[in-house]
């Protein structure tokens, strides 16, 4: 059986970095938020059925779906926020099995933004958090999706806490303004204790004795 290790995180917190960093050191990762644009691109039922609901107005010019404009729309009602969620995160699930079922590498990096909303914590064997302050995220999500405060606020208030994401997590790697090549020498120790992991089954018990922070 895989040893699969979620790497979670708020939005603009980093994980994306991370998840490369692993990637180049050969680990097999498996992100929902691609797994999500994939199915909305190719899956038409579900891509019929978002034009349906949200119009013209979450559209490109060439009739795609702009991705940044409808989690915008979404998020700012939680109505629309949960309908999205419920036909799109059923499909998400299912392929993110398929892909970590087919795992080469010794371990699997398990990217799941919504971890903890999704009650999917206890579907992995380890929780790797990409920490960042509010703030810091707030800054990031207004230059990379070109959105006002009150907006990058409202998106940050549907997800859960910094409190509570670190309450369930094992590793944490705390990103305000680190510098890459401190990331990836954080990835590669991390990369050398997972891997020590996997190939001891009788620790995947081992939780939150076991902490490791990187700061």
């Amino acid at each position: 059986m895989t040893y699969i290790v979620a790497l979670t995180g708020g939005i603009g917190s980093g994980k994306t970095i991370i998840s490369n960093s692993f990637k180049k050191q050969g680990i097999h990762i498996v992100d929902t938020d691609v797994i999500a644009k994939k199915i909305v691109e190719k899956n038409m039922e579900i891509l019929n059925n978002i034009k349906k609901k949200f119009g013209k107005k979450i559209l490109n010019l060439d009739n795609s779906i702009n991705r940044i404009l409808l989690r915008n729309h979404v998020f700012s009602n939680k109505n629309n926020k949960l309908w999205l969620e419920n036909i799109l995160h059923p499909k998400i699930y299912e392929e993110s099995k398929k892909q970590i079922k087919s795992t080469k590498s010794c371990w699997c990096l398990w990217v799941v933004p919504l971890l903890l909303e999704k009650k999917l914590e206890k579907k992995v064997n380890r929780i790797l958090l990409i920490d960042t302050p509010v703030k810091t995220q707030i800054k990031r999500i207004i230059k990379r999706d070109k959105i006002n405060i009150r907006e990058a606020k409202k998106i940050i208030s549907y997800q859960f806490t910094r409190t509570q994401r670190i309450s369930i997590s094992d590793d944490i790697i705390f990103n305000k303004n680190k510098k890459i090549s401190t990331l990836n020498l954080y990835t590669y120790y991390l990369n050398k204790f997972y891997t020590y992991l996997s190939k001891k089954k009788y620790l995947i018990q081992i939780k939150k004795n076991n902490l490791t922070k990187f700061y």
